[in-house]
């Protein structure tokens, strides 16, 4: 129990003004957190009691499922990250240095502890299915931190790996996975506003992730919702069409050139040509990580999602041409570069969203001139194929079902996603199937975000002044308030009788604190039961209670 006259950490009277988010604010002032430096806090005992409630959530449904706790360390030799190739290939990873030259990593991740230890373990298809988990700190030197309390540079993660002998097992096990994944949001009161959305994980494998996303205005991602067939998608992914035809015109009108020193972008265009946003066309430039150039085009009121263009050309990594190679490839400057006029042995993708433009404009292939009036057949070719590589937005529809998106904002709580065989292979981890054949096992990966589900489930409970926390995960159950120092051991023939737990107990037994302050306090922290213990209920035989989901203060009958 704990006793606030002993208790180190003090409430302020008005929320600090260090953040701009409201539950953040409210964790400062109840002091739940000590912020240490940008994105980077303190928890008090409050917020770790809070802290350790979800880890026990999350630890009792992943022991359920036949997963096994380990505990792995944060930092890992160079060595191991050279074998799968990700020493330098993780951009948030944070490289220390140390005596005799070597060089460590904070582990961001840890499929590359893992996959040795199991491999161990692993000598045959009797030995599998297999899974261990562990919920320990991460590292990711993350550019900008972002999202308020959300993408942290230091986090605590449930992150899970599996082998398996075939898709088939996995598919069972990924299915008690889901739902190991909902019992912990059913129990956190949640799992109502959870949506599974499909994900980008390409670097591994061609298929999908899974994120688990909350709906929730403290968001880092879009989610594009089908309302018929229930998919979702994270907006990085989202399959679409453009929800009305393209402006066309009846008559195909004659192509012209129009020099246009220094007009580049469509508010330019628009004034110069009177050419609308839908009638013209984006045009960029890339090169892969195996130096291949590669132009792609899209109507102009669109962006170019990259991610899903990689998927289409199936490459590791795109950037942005330089102007060097975009003059070389083309023989016009960047700005004027754009698929009228192209040389034939450029890779040419065009996304669907321009399929059925007529009389648009494009620029030319030639320094300072656009081209008007443009038309496929006559000016251009018809590609043998269109693409979906457009970045979705509101209104477009779902290409299978042609139903228009519900689009909200969310936050990641978890994901599940496919490691296949990367890591296995590079640790040379195989198994003996049925028939004495040597095989490599499939791999998946499953992640909680723990302290981020701590601070979503504070965003999501907070009423109009409060975080009013669920029971099950609320630092305390009770807060008794007690009246006069005379009154302080009746508090625990109470406690006894309500057989309340001595860590779900905070006892108010400050006496240089006014009633009206430690009320204050009460409502602050947000603790699901206030009992109040004063001279006046004393006198009848009664305790006040408060509980904190009802209007009305109750009074019960007790013989103190």
């Amino acid at each position: 129990m704990l006793y606030l006259s002993k208790f180190p950490f003090k409430t302020q009277k008005t929320a600090p003004k260090t953040s701009d988010n409201k539950s953040t604010s409210i964790l400062l002032q109840a002091w739940f957190i000590r912020q240490v430096m940008a994105w980077v806090y303190t928890y008090t005992t409050l917020w770790l009691k809070v802290l350790k409630k979800i880890e026990q959530i999350v630890r009792e449904e992943m022991n359920n499922y036949w997963a096994f706790e380990t505990l792995m360390p944060s930092l890992s030799p160079r060595e191991v990250w050279e074998k799968t190739g990700r020493w330098n290939s993780i951009d948030v990873m944070f490289h220390v240095p140390a005596a005799n030259n070597k060089e460590y990593a904070l582990n961001s991740t840890h499929e590359e502890i893992i996959t040795p230890l199991l491999w161990e373990f692993i000598k045959s298809y009797k030995d599998l299915p297999i899974c261990a988990y562990q919920i320990q700190n991460k590292f990711r030197n993350e550019k900008r931190a972002k999202s308020w309390l959300l993408r942290w540079r230091e986090f605590i993660m449930k992150d899970a790996y599996s082998f398996h002998a075939d898709n088939e097992e996995f598919m069972q096990y990924y299915e008690w996975m889901k739902q190991v994944y909902m019992n912990v949001f059913t129990k956190l009161w949640i799992a109502k506003d959870i949506y599974i959305a499909q994900a980008d994980w390409w670097t591994f494998t061609e298929k999908y992730s899974h994120e688990f996303q909350i709906k929730l205005d403290i968001w880092e991602d879009v989610i594009f919702l089908d309302p018929k067939s229930k998919e979702c998608f994270n907006k990085e992914v989202t399959p679409c069409t453009i929800p009305s035809p393209n402006i066309s015109d009846d008559k195909l009108l004659e192509r012209q050139d129009i020099e246009a020193i220094w007009i580049i972008w469509v508010e330019a265009l628009t004034k110069a040509f009177w050419v609308a946003a839908e009638k013209s066309t984006k045009t960029m430039m890339f090169e892969t990580d195996e130096n291949k150039f590669i132009v792609a085009s899209v109507r102009w009121d669109y962006d170019i999602n990259t991610l899903k263009l990689q998927k289409i050309i199936w490459c590791k990594s795109l950037r942005l041409a330089s102007i060097d190679k975009v003059k070389e490839m083309t023989s016009a400057e960047i700005g004027y570069a754009w698929i009228y006029n192209l040389p034939d042995n450029i890779e040419l993708y065009i996304d669907d969203s321009a399929m059925w433009l007529t009389n648009f404009e494009t620029w030319t292939n030639k320094t300072w001139y656009h081209s008007i009036n443009v038309n496929f057949w006559r000016d251009l070719p018809i590609p043998e194929r269109f693409y979906d590589f457009k970045e979705a937005k509101v209104w477009d529809k779902n290409p299978k079902t042609w139903e228009v998106y519900e689009v909200f904002k969310a936050s990641e709580v978890g994901n599940i996603f496919p490691l296949e065989t990367k890591f296995s292979s590079a640790f040379n981890v195989t198994f003996l199937d049925e028939n004495n054949k040597s095989k490599t096992p499939l791999m998946w990966c499953y992640g909680i975000w723990v302290s981020r589900l701590m601070w979503v489930t504070a965003e999501y409970f907070l009423d109009e002044v409060w975080i009013a926390w669920p029971e099950q995960i609320a630092p305390f159950k009770y807060y008794f308030v007690i009246i006069w120092e005379e009154n302080i051991d009746k508090w625990l023939k109470l406690s006894n009788i309500l057989n309340t737990n001595s860590d779900d107990v905070i006892i108010d037994d400050r006496t240089n604190v006014w009633f009206g302050q430690k009320m204050s306090d009460a409502e602050l922290i947000w603790i699901p039961n206030i009992i109040i213990i004063s001279p006046k209920t004393l006198e009848k035989g009664w305790y006040e209670i408060k509980k904190r989901w009802s209007k009305e203060n109750e009074l019960v009958q007790f013989n103190f």
